[in-house]
């Protein structure tokens, strides 16, 4: 299931900017972060694939959502311009963002090729 957090809770689970000036990763395993908005017509099509995925790829990979009409320190240390965005977050190297909605196909790519989960 997919889990909204905080940002205090974004900097323990998953990245501390506040202290850490370079990328590191404090999750086990690899990550989708969805920052959203309540009102955001596209964000609402991809809540549902994103719980689909939380559950097909349990135990594989952890999905967060942060709705960034609430941490917007969060969203503004990560440049969130449009929402749709979301955060693929390898467990080694660097993450890659991707705007806008996607379909299930395109999340399963990205799981499959960015965080090199099966």
């Amino acid at each position: 299931m997919a889990q909204k957090i905080t940002t205090e809770e974004f900097k323990e689970k998953v990245f501390d900017y506040s202290v850490d000036k370079d990328w590191n990763f404090k999750g086990d395993k690899p990550a989708i972060v969805d920052f959203y908005a309540d009102w955001c017509g596209p964000c609402k099509m991809v809540a549902p694939i994103l719980e689909e995925l939380s559950t097909e790829y349990d135990g594989k990979l952890n999905v967060y959502k942060i709705n960034t009409e609430e941490e917007q320190e969060l969203a503004g240390a990560f440049g969130i311009q449009s929402i749709p965005s979301i955060l693929f977050i390898p467990a080694e190297g660097q993450p890659q963002m991707a705007q806008g909605a996607m379909s299930k196909d395109g999340f399963v790519k990205a799981i499959e090729e960015i965080l090199v989960v099966k």
